[in-house]
């Protein structure tokens, strides 16, 4: 495993920091990191909310988060108490930049120091928040601001909030978080293409039949429903996670591992993308939306009686065609779904060869026997391979598939840092690479405005599925039509 390094003394100020974000993820990735000896002597973490909390009650909330969250073989008493100490809370509007007096008393004497500007918190803050600390004299040489998923609502807000924010902080001070960018398996993608002469050869049109890449998950909206009605999964889950994951898979060799070669190259993905737009929509999209049923045997409402029976035309589930009109990907299919209230919860990029031209085995030259490469980040991230191999024994030649399992899934018993632990880490130490430019996130907003377009022009309908299985019908027609079908359905 690989040795952690410690980072540079810094304070991080954390807008929204009672928040879900804040205490679900963020709170437990520092944690860790101080657990893992990254974290020096001196360094802070100032939560900032509207709420009144004393430093002592606030490190009693965060306390009994983690000690609620945490397994209890990763909490420890002694490294709590230490890192507790780490955490001040401070009361402050973010729309109310006059009162801030009491977070830059925290901060001044201490601008030496790497700072660190996290906005947990609704995107519509962004641009307040970000003038708030340029008219409070808050921001120094070495700072960095960090914006949540998702910058915007479409193009135009999202360039609003990158005009604002970029009025008060430089463009290489500026973390657009994705925290897919973050997991192992995604950046093992990377490794696996362009560290080895075995995949990057065939990476093209003349070996691969088609790209899918799912994002399933079996949870409703829950008490997000208010928010989840004016987003839907498209803006939520498509415009970001999976434009990224689509972006990785199919972009061409950066010239090295410098930050800007590797966004550059994302960006040439995006550019490349074929517009869907109202004549395609209903060939290539397909919107669902999850009515009652059960997951795991449990019965589970739908999304309308979520909303108390308010009629809504918000999309759960996504499922596109994606074209990639470039030289390596012309005519290869990318397949993209993603949904609430699925039949299970995974994240997986599956990468379908094309069959043998020629089998001596003719009963078996179909889709189903050519090779598959499934890169899996969640759950039990890691890579398999699917080959044919004979399957042993006497009599007869029969073949089975055979999976050869690429994953390092032996860490003798060691924890691996997860998705946020990583990227926090990252913008300590002011390497972009892993965050989205201010071009990815613009050029990807207008490709999706133009989908959203295209569904009010045509009419789009909405497609109902039942809670607990693939999604809907129309999803596997899409593929059907043209003969091939998801993996794993």
């Amino acid at each position: 495993m690989a040795k952690f390094v410690p980072v540079e003394i810094f304070d991080l100020v954390i807008f929204g920091g009672v928040g879900d974000l804040a205490l679900r993820k963020l709170m437990p990735a520092l944690y860790h990191r101080d657990h893992d000896g990254q974290l020096p002597a001196g360094c802070r973490i100032i939560s900032v909310g509207r709420s009144t909390f004393s430093n002592d009650e606030f490190r009693a909330k965060v306390g009994g988060s983690l000690r609620e969250k945490l397994p209890d073989s990763e909490f420890s008493d002694e490294l709590w108490g230490s890192f507790s100490q780490r955490l001040q809370y401070v009361t402050a509007d973010a729309l109310d930049p006059s009162n801030w007096q009491g977070l830059k008393n925290v901060l001044d004497g201490f601008e030496d120091r790497i700072r660190v500007f996290y906005l947990a918190t609704a995107p519509k803050l962004f641009g307040a928040i970000a003038s708030g600390l340029s008219q409070n004299g808050m921001i120094t040489p070495e700072v960095r601001i960090v914006l949540e998923k998702p910058v915007g609502n479409d193009y135009a807000s999202a360039r609003e909030i990158n005009d604002r924010v970029g009025e008060c902080f430089p463009e290489d001070s500026i973390f657009r978080i994705d925290h897919y960018l973050g997991k192992e398996t995604v950046q093992n993608l990377l490794a696996l293409r362009f560290a080895n002469s075995l995949f990057e050869p065939l990476w093209n049109r003349g070996n691969i039949d088609n790209v899918q890449i799912t994002v399933s998950e079996d949870l409703g909206v829950g008490g997000r429903v208010e928010f989840y009605d004016q987003v839907g999964t498209l803006r939520d889950m498509v415009q970001n996670h999976m434009m990224q994951l689509l972006c990785l898979t199919a972009m061409e060799p950066p010239t090295s591992q410098d930050q800007e070669a590797v966004r550059n190259e994302k960006m040439k993905v995006l550019r490349a993308l074929k517009p869907i737009g109202p004549a395609e929509v209903k060939r290539s999209t397909v919107r669902g939306q999850y009515q009652a049923g059960a997951i795991d045997g449990e019965a589970v409402d739908g999304y309308l009686d979520e909303l108390r029976g308010k009629d809504s035309r918000t999309e759960t589930f996504v499922a596109l065609k994606v074209q990639v009109d470039n030289w390596r990907w012309s005519n290869v299919p990318f397949y993209l779904r993603t949904g609430k209230r699925l039949k299970k919860k995974y994240s997986e990029i599956v990468i379908q060869f094309q069959a043998v031209p020629h089998s001596i085995f003719p009963e078996l030259i179909d889709a189903r026997t050519a090779n598959r490469l499934i890169i899996r980040l969640q759950p039990d991230e890691g890579v398999k391979l699917s080959l044919m191999a004979k399957d042993p024994g006497p009599g007869g030649f029969e073949l089975r598939q055979v999976a050869l399992d690429l994953s390092d899934c032996d860490s003798g018993g060691a924890r691996y840092p997860d998705a946020y632990e990583r990227l926090l880490v990252e913008v300590i130490r002011g390497n972009p690479a892993l965050f989205m430019r201010r071009d990815e996130v613009e050029f990807a907003w207008r490709w999706i405005d133009r989908i959203i377009a295209g569904w009010d022009e045509s009419a789009q309908p909405i497609e109902a599925y039942v809670a607990g299985t693939s999604g809907p019908t129309a999803s596997s027609l899409m593929l059907d039509r043209e003969g091939r079908s998801w993996f794993p359905d």
